[in-house]
């Protein structure tokens, strides 16, 4: 699975955009096999914004790791002198 970058959003949308155009005039012309192709390309376009959009969504949530307390991490306290004899 390739990876946009998000660099190039706009150039998605511009193709998108392009696409949308294109299935309109496909359609004024009555070019059905074309309409079909377009479609296709039209949803592989939306699917690269979608991914786009959530990863972009997904790196500006902070997850709170906590910090541990001295308690958690020290489970038991020694109590021994020395060695018994």
């Amino acid at each position: 699975m390739l990876r946009p970058d998000p660099d190039q959003r706009h150039r998605l949308v511009e193709i998108r955009d392009n696409l949308i155009a294109r299935i309109t005039e496909a359609e004024q012309e009555g070019w059905l096999g074309e309409i079909e192709g377009l479609q296709v390309s039209l949803a592989g376009a939306e699917e690269k914004l979608i991914q786009l959009d959530t990863e972009q969504v997904r790196q500006r949530q902070v997850i709170n790791l906590g910090m541990p307390s001295f308690s958690q991490i020290a489970t038991r306290i020694s109590t021994a002198r020395g060695p018994s004899r």
